[in-house]
């Protein structure tokens, strides 16, 4: 069994990992939203004003930090007007981007927020850009979070919400250089700075407003964004109209136009998947970089505000609606990317994974013939990563480690990241060789560990998932395979296997 070793100074703490790299995404497409969140007040399903309280009670585990909404590509054409008073009042809209269905707007602004409160989560509302306009824009934040007598806070009244709501992220459009707008980069720039000017602050809610930012590797659009703000931190300057700009990147293992089976796939496709969702790292450092030169004090933040697997839709479903199944493969693509996060949470202050029920890389499969609720690889992989949350971020080095090559590039075999508070730390661990057990020794210096205990997440197959005649193919169980090191602990992880280990110290 092959060993690899991972250096961790525990009393070297770094930066804080914002629980906000744990967010997640909700947009208008396929069952996300209608059959998934909301299902109305009508159904047999459990509910509280339409929103399925089965999906809130399974999110809540996840200490699920903030929410995305409306979109994505429907936020361009979203106009919140249409989203608010009488459900059967409300005007319908073609939903073009998604399956080119009718959406009646059943789910607006207030179902939405209760969602939000229900979830305790925080609220990350996308404005409309594209088809949209400053007033718009600017009227939808006074709704939300006004409190006196002004026109929408008297609005918002009208609709049965007496109390402003607390906004804390405003997206201004989304992904302007394709579905938000087919715009060039420094036509979006002025827009940006003109529309984040009037997403106001009101009373005591203060907004952080993310400017949409760059697909993949497109630095010149990032560059463009930050010369647009000026000289940061210059004398008599006030604060910049836009305080992030966000990235987009997916992970597949074949084309745009075929982008591979979600659970059909050899082995060739599993580290080709892998190495593709190492890129991750790539693509935050150089990013960063390009910030870097206009911002060194990091006063603007980076924001992946769409990352996870897209694989072709499931055989039998509408094409339209993004519909795919989840194996353990996307759950390791999962802890890859959440081990770069930690690396970069000097910069990078959120993520929302897309998305979070029955779309893409989904936490949440809801059936539609039964109603049944399946818990994904990926939910658990969140799950177990809670701890991350709000921790110190530590350094964990992989000493001598295997790789193997795949899409030209070098994939380490062994992934670890780790973090620190209140006394405790905990490590993740993903062993990415798809046939080989492994065994790690945690070079563990500068604090004494008084206790550990581990979780792994595993399986047979690497294509097992769950489903509702077997929802617990993959979920996560005790890890017994560790013991004491003369360098720490040694710890015997599976093969196609993601572990963390909690540690008590002196």
């Amino acid at each position: 069994m092959p060993s690899t070793r991972v250096v961790i100074d525990l009393d070297l703490p770094g930066s804080t990992i914002s629980r906000h790299l744990y967010g997640h995404f909700a947009e208008h497409l396929g069952r996300c939203i209608y059959g998934g969140f909301f299902v109305g007040e009508d159904s047999d399903i459990p509910n509280e004003g339409g929103i399925r309280l089965d999906v809130v009670e399974a999110l809540r585990e996840l200490s699920i930090p903030n929410l995305r909404w409306p979109g994505g590509c429907f936020a361009d054409d979203y106009h919140w007007r249409d989203g608010i008073g009488p459900r059967d009042e409300r005007p319908r809209m073609v939903n073009s981007h998604w399956g080119d269905v009718v959406e009646d707007n059943s789910f607006g602004t207030h179902e939405f927020m209760q969602l939000c409160e229900l979830l305790g989560a925080d609220a990350y509302v996308n404005g409309n850009v594209g088809s949209g306009t400053v007033r718009e824009m600017s009227e939808w934040i006074e709704y939300l979070t006004r409190g006196d007598d002004s026109p929408m806070a008297a609005l918002r009244r009208s609709n049965g919400r007496d109390e402003p709501w607390k906004v804390p992220f405003f997206g201004i459009g989304n992904e302007a250089w394709g579905c938000g707008g087919n715009m060039r980069a420094e036509a979006y720039a002025d827009l940006a700075r003109q529309y984040a000017t009037y997403v106001r602050d009101h009373g005591d809610n203060t907004v952080y407003r993310i400017a949409a930012g760059a697909n993949v590797d497109d630095y010149d659009w990032t560059d463009t964004l930050m010369k647009a703000l000026g000289c940061l931190g210059c004398d008599g300057q006030g604060s910049s109209p836009y305080q992030a700009v966000s990235l987009h990147y997916y992970t597949m293992s074949g084309s745009w136009e075929a982008k591979g089976s979600a659970t059909v796939f050899d082995e060739d496709e599993w580290y080709l998947a892998l190495s593709r969702a190492y890129r991750i790292e790539e693509l935050l450092t150089r990013h960063s970089t390009v910030m870097d030169r206009h911002d060194p004090r990091k006063r603007v933040g980076l924001v992946l505000d769409e990352w996870g697997t897209w694989w072709d839709v499931e055989p039998g479903t509408n094409p339209g609606f993004l519909y795919q199944q989840n194996t353990l493969r996307d759950a390791l693509v999962a802890s890859v990317h959440f081990d770069a996060f930690h690396r970069h949470a000097d910069r990078l202050v959120m993520a929302n994974i897309a998305q979070t029920v029955n779309v893409l890389q989904a936490m949440l499969l809801t059936d539609p013939d039964t109603g049944a609720l399946v818990k994904t690889p990926t939910f658990h992989v969140f799950a177990m990563n809670t701890g991350h949350h709000d921790a110190r971020a530590l350094a964990a080095h992989v000493v001598d480690g295997e790789t193997r090559e795949s899409d030209g590039r070098d994939l380490p075999l062994l992934s670890a990241s780790a973090s620190t508070k209140d006394g405790t730390a905990l490590v993740s661990l993903s062993n990415l060789d798809a046939d080989r057990p492994r065994t790690v020794v945690l070079d563990l210096r500068g604090a004494a560990v008084t206790g550990f205990s581990g979780r792994v997440l595993t399986a047979d197959s690497v294509s097992a998932h769950n489903t509702p005649e077997n929802p617990d193919a993959v979920t996560p169980v005790v890890l017994d395979a560790i013991r004491r090191h003369e360098r720490g602990l040694e710890i015997d992880l599976p093969a196609h296997a993601y572990a963390t280990v909690s540690l008590e110290l002196a």
